[in-house]
């Protein structure tokens, strides 16, 4: 048993060592600095809840050297943010994009210092694809039975080989560590280079979940116990020109019905901005079909 033991902790102690390579710390807010993961060359990504400047940040690479990176673009919606440094110094992290198993044993790196910390435990629920409550897609939910600490948001999950699995962050749940799994990191982090930012759906609406009436129920072909209560609506916003009302309830979003917020996040993608959904709402609880032409938030 102390054989096992012993191997499996020196087995931990060089994952941490080989990961640890391509973990740096990012000097872009008051505090403590956050963690980033070298993911490629002269490429760092990082939680994007933890830089809050642009330009001029401070990176402290693994070897104890500072370099000086710009933000090449950020997405809130999955709370990655991307960074370029200079040239390709440092040794990028060995990134495995099989997807997490419940009971997996990983490591939670950061560098909040000078040198490497590490938090283990397991990975304690997975789940498909889901929506943040930014409405980013993330690939595969990913709760962590483990600590991450003050300054490990960005850095990397590893596993017993070393291996990069994602990213760890405490951004996009509330009382729960997450991970940003390295196929999502991918994803967005290509999107990002190509463009400086996520581009999310906007229609300009405020809602409120609301169970609805038997009556209310009849009038809407699937019945649905809840629908979302409009209860703003933004002057010369998409659903404002589509003759979106205060009062209406929203029951449907291109086809989907709408018992949550989320739901109207979860139909709003990069790809829908331009596209006419149709949208099935009870105006004095008479079923109305409007057609919304899906804008881009004023904001991004």
């Amino acid at each position: 048993m102390s054989s096992t033991l012993e191997t499996l902790s020196n087995d931990l102690a060089g994952a941490v060592e080989r990961a640890g390579r391509s973990v740096v710390a990012i000097h872009a807010r008051r505090r403590i600095p956050s963690s980033g993961v070298l993911w490629r060359a002269g490429l760092v990504v990082a939680a994007d809840h933890t830089v809050h400047k642009d330009d001029d940040v401070r990176v402290t690479l693994p070897d104890g050297t500072d370099a000086r990176a710009t933000v090449a673009g950020r997405d809130p919606t999955t709370d990655v943010c991307v960074l370029k440094l200079p040239d390709a110094s440092g040794e990028p992290a060995s990134v495995s994009r099989t997807p997490l198993r419940v009971g997996q044993l990983v490591l939670a790196l950061g560098r909040p210092g000078a040198a490497v910390t590490a938090s283990m435990g397991i990975v304690s629920a997975v789940g498909p694809e889901w929506r943040t409550w930014r409405g980013g897609k993330v690939d595969q939910f990913v709760r962590l039975d483990l600590a991450i600490y003050d300054g490990f948001s960005g850095g990397p999950l590893v596993d017993a080989a070393g291996h990069v699995l994602g990213i760890g962050t405490s951004g996009l749940a509330r009382a729960a560590a997450v991970a940003i799994p390295a196929s999502t990191v991918d994803r967005v982090a290509d999107q990002l280079l190509a463009g400086g930012r996520i581009r999310p759906g906007y229609l300009g609406i405020g809602t409120q979940p609301v169970k609805l009436t038997e009556a209310m129920r009849r009038h809407v072909e699937s019945s649905p116990e809840w629908g979302l209560m409009i209860v703003a609506v933004e002057p010369g916003a998409p659903a404002d020109k589509a003759g979106v009302l205060l009062g209406d309830v929203l029951v449907t979003l291109d086809g989907q019905p709408t018992a949550d917020p989320r739901d109207v996040l979860a139909a709003l993608g990069p790809d829908t901005i331009g596209r006419s959904l149709q949208a099935t709402v009870l105006r004095a609880g008479t079923p109305t079909t409007l057609t919304i032409t899906v804008g881009e938030h004023p904001s991004r």
